[in-house]
């Protein structure tokens, strides 16, 4: 499959780094860290010591007795039977969070033996690190995995040339194909980007071996709900994930507490929400007041989206049918574009972009997404219909002349000075055109 071509790029400048540190590839359970490790060690190395500290007790065994860091890699060595050289072996340590001792060890291993090269994966590091686990800040470096984008998708379905096409922004030819991209845009909506969604899908074992997958995985968080989070949140992480949907759906998709539990406040569900966020499974979008860099500075802590972080997910936990995502017409815009707008955020998002959103009280004016990308804001507006009445987005930039609107709809493209028209399957590409334009560099 080719989830992680990009990753395999970023894990090859790691691997030839002079200054090279432990590396943590960090993301929500199932997204596929470990099939890209257990990839990246066969191809890029002589040899690979594999230890999953879950299942591995001697290994675990190791760094809770401590020592030296060449006794430890002695002790691994043994275990594994790979005998751990420098340079030639990729040690990997897969989920690292049930084993602290080993997070705590990365720092040592980053002063004493950084020619041994060392790459660790966890799914709840983010949440692990507030349970008094002591970070190797500064020791380490890290790498986020996200479930597979669209162009990932039409990788692994084989779809090469139209990935080229996309990537490449021709136009002409990407509205001849609009067909086709609409119908694989359709099934992305239904499987997803979860790997083992996307590789029954290719494998072609039918709609229902996807969601049944789906539904599995949803149970395997909810299984981690129970195991890692503190007792009294685990209903409450239940209440705010089982929410999402329906937040989404709304008109104006911004997080009310009382649509989670009546008359439900902040102080209930902060600490529920923050868990979801820690775990790679929630993506929370907080509201800006001014369109002006940086983004961060002028955040509204009060109004804010939650997103989910797959829209294939969503539509399983919704149990929308697969009918419904794959032949009828209004999926693009069913569920108040619930699905297109979640689409386009775990698309940028996947790029590692700083989104946003805009709204201010008492105005009608509100722009989808803010994007902080490249040292400039670009508004998107995200339309899941044909019909594209935008007029939000034109009073938001005659406010703001100097900034350049973006909006993802199923129009072909098209450059109005003042907005760019993008279709949705080709989303991802277009910041990166914009900006090639906008200097200049066609």
């Amino acid at each position: 499959m080719s989830h992680g071509k990009k990753h395999l790029s970023d894990q090859l400048e790691w691997k030839t780094k002079q200054e090279r540190k432990p590396l943590i590839l960090n993301g929500a359970r199932q997204v596929g860290k470990t099939y890209i490790l257990q990839e990246f060690g066969r191809r890029e190395y002589r040899q690979l010591a594999f230890f999953s500290l879950d299942r591995d007790q001697k290994a675990a065994e190791v760094f809770e007795k401590g020592g030296s860091t060449a006794d430890m890699l002695m002790a691994l060595s043994a275990i594994s039977q790979v005998d751990i050289t420098p340079n030639d072996t990729l040690v990997v340590l897969d989920e690292i969070q049930d084993c602290p001792k080993a997070l705590e060890a990365l720092k040592y291993f980053c002063e004493d033996t950084p020619d041994i090269h060392i790459i660790v994966a966890g799914s709840l590091l983010g949440i692990s690190l507030h349970n008094g686990v002591s970070y190797p800040v500064g020791k380490v470096e890290e790498l986020r995995l996200y479930p597979m984008n669209f162009l990932e998708f039409l990788g692994a379905m084989g779809k090469r040339q139209l990935v080229s096409i996309l990537t490449d922004a021709n136009w002409n030819v990407v509205n001849m194909l609009e067909t086709e991209l609409t119908s694989l845009l359709r099934q992305y909506y239904y499987v997803g980007g979860m790997p083992a969604a996307v590789l029954a899908h290719v494998r072609q074992k039918g709609l229902l071996e996807v969601r049944s997958i789906q539904t599995q995985i949803l149970q395997d968080y909810r299984r981690d709900f129970s195991k890692h989070a503190p007792g009294r949140e685990v209903p409450r992480i239940n209440m705010v994930w089982d929410s999402i949907p329906a937040q989404l759906a709304k008109e104006n998709k911004k997080f009310v507490y009382g649509a989670v539990r009546k008359s439900g406040r902040a102080a209930d569900f902060e600490l529920a929400i923050q868990w979801l966020i820690d775990a790679g499974l929630a993506y929370k979008v907080q509201r800006v007041n001014t369109p002006r860099l940086p983004l961060k500075f002028y955040e509204d802590s009060n109004a804010f989206k939650l997103f989910m972080l797959d829209v294939g997910l969503m539509g399983a936990m919704a149990e929308t049918s697969a009918e419904s995502m794959l032949v009828g017409d209004g999926i693009f815009s069913e569920y108040k574009g619930a699905f297109t707008e979640l689409y386009v955020l775990t698309q940028l998002k996947s790029r590692g972009m700083s989104l946003y959103y805009h709204a201010v009280d008492n105005s009608t004016i509100e722009i989808d997404l803010l994007a902080q990308w490249h040292d400039r804001v670009v508004p998107i507006e995200v339309k899941a219909a044909v019909n594209v009445k935008a007029k939000s987005l034109r009073t938001f930039i005659m406010r703001h002349p100097q900034l350049k609107a973006l909006r993802f709809s199923m129009l072909p493209y098209k450059d109005q000075d003042w907005m760019v028209n993008v279709p949705l399957y080709a989303c991802l590409v277009s910041l990166d055109k914009m900006i090639e334009d906008d200097r200049g560099l066609k």
